[in-house]
């Protein structure tokens, strides 16, 4: 990531909206975004699929709930934030860590996004990682360009669902639903 171009860009910014990008409270701005812009985009420097831990265990369903996750809107450049929930149905013994399963929804989120992408990035990974007999992703999340942009959309929350092989039938798909459904939000 070069942390210098992104300075840069954020003094031009500066200027743009016609402010003295050198005075007093706004002279370590373009280093401070450019160096949260790292660790807000780190996901440029990691491959998804090398966080999942593949593990040995039964082939029963793993739900992972509310894994949070922070991202930034590719076509504003504002955050959007929210959980994710995570379920498999392994095949074959196949299962991931679940500290991996956060892990895969950070690297993915670390990156200029859309949030139907990021789901179905996550959904796709896991299929191709464990080759499970099912995968479903759902994510919720509050997007700032809709509430800042728009202002008339506070408080609102997208949702996003991606499901693979027998989690994207019914009835897989309709337990998974019914056990994200049963517990409290």
């Amino acid at each position: 990531m070069d942390l210098e171009k992104i300075a840069q860009a954020v003094r031009l910014l500066l200027e743009g909206v016609g402010e003295d990008a050198g005075r007093e409270g706004l002279a370590d701005t373009p280093r401070l975004v450019a160096e949260a812009s790292g660790r807000i985009l780190a996901g440029y420097g990691r491959d998804p699929r090398r966080v999942i831990d593949v593990i040995q265990g039964p082939n029963e369903l793993v739900l992972v709930r509310d894994v949070p996750f922070f991202s930034v809107c590719e076509h504003h450049l504002l955050p959007f934030f929210g959980t994710a929930d995570v379920a498999i149905l392994p095949d074959g013994g196949r299962i991931a860590g679940f500290g991996s399963l956060a892990d895969l929804v950070d690297a993915f989120a670390r990156r200029l996004q859309i949030q139907e992408r990021l789901t179905a990035e996550i959904a796709d990974a896991l299929a191709a990682a464990l080759r499970p007999r099912g995968v479903y992703v759902s994510l919720r999340a509050r997007h700032l360009c809709m509430q800042m942009i728009e202002g008339r959309h506070i408080g609102s929350e997208t949702v996003t669902l991606a499901a693979r092989g027998a989690l994207a039938e019914e009835p897989g798909a309709a337990a998974v639903r019914a056990l994200l459904a049963g517990g409290s939000r």
